[in-house]
């Protein structure tokens, strides 16, 4: 458990799955692309959903095994610059409790958001969840294609940041924050499971009330 001898200095949010979900529009931007290709196949939110987490690569190796490398990365190009547009039209489902949540929480402690997503969807995601003014930044898979671990030490270094805590969902998650060497807040009304994790939080508002109260 993290005690006051070890209070964060700042707290750093995965995305889908912890502070939104937008497996829906995830899904239909992978359909129209295959469509638009004359490719047969159809993309189910159930499908989608236990890849949350995923880096980019491991989940068109198993969505697309039957193309090759190269092939993969430019339908996934196609699919992620459908997404953008479809992020702007159809958004997601902001988790209850998020918005109010992170507005209270910047009053206190720098926050940041880091997913294994593509360059660009977390700007947009800000964006459509009117958070700009409580993010202090962010970093995407897209940017570098490195694991949560080395991004987590990117942002660590770029600002100064000697005590944060990594919040996400997945079992993923909770590994690269070990491999990272911080502590891990597991959120369970995400789309993963886990038992390794230093602390538990059933709903956002949970959390926002414990790190307010440290």
């Amino acid at each position: 458990m993290i005690d006051n001898m070890q209070k964060p200095d700042s707290l750093i949010f995965d995305m889908d799955g912890t502070l939104w979900d937008a497996v829906d529009t995830y899904a239909h931007s992978w359909n129209v692309v295959f469509e638009s290709l004359g490719i047969d196949k159809t993309i189910e939110r159930t499908q989608l959903a236990g890849m949350i987490g995923w880096e980019g690569k491991k989940v068109i190796e198993v969505l697309m095994p039957e193309f090759e490398s190269d092939r993969r990365f430019e339908i996934y190009a196609m699919v992620n610059e459908k997404r953008h547009t479809l992020i702007t039209e159809k958004g997601g489902i902001l988790y209850d409790g998020v918005k109010d949540g992170l507005k209270l929480l910047a009053q206190k402690y720098p926050l940041f958001i880091l997913s294994n997503c593509a360059k660009g969807i977390i700007r947009q995601f800000i964006d459509w969840a009117g958070i700009d003014d409580h993010i202090t930044d962010e970093i995407a898979y897209g940017i570098n294609f490195m694991p949560k671990q080395h991004n987590i030490k990117l942002l660590m270094d770029k600002h100064g940041l000697k005590n944060p805590v990594y919040v996400g969902d997945t079992a993923g998650d909770g590994e690269q924050s070990r491999l990272a060497g911080i502590p891990f807040v597991f959120v369970s009304y995400g789309f993963g499971t886990t038992d390794d994790y230093d602390l538990k939080f059933d709903d956002f508002t949970s959390l926002t009330n414990y790190f307010l109260n440290l």
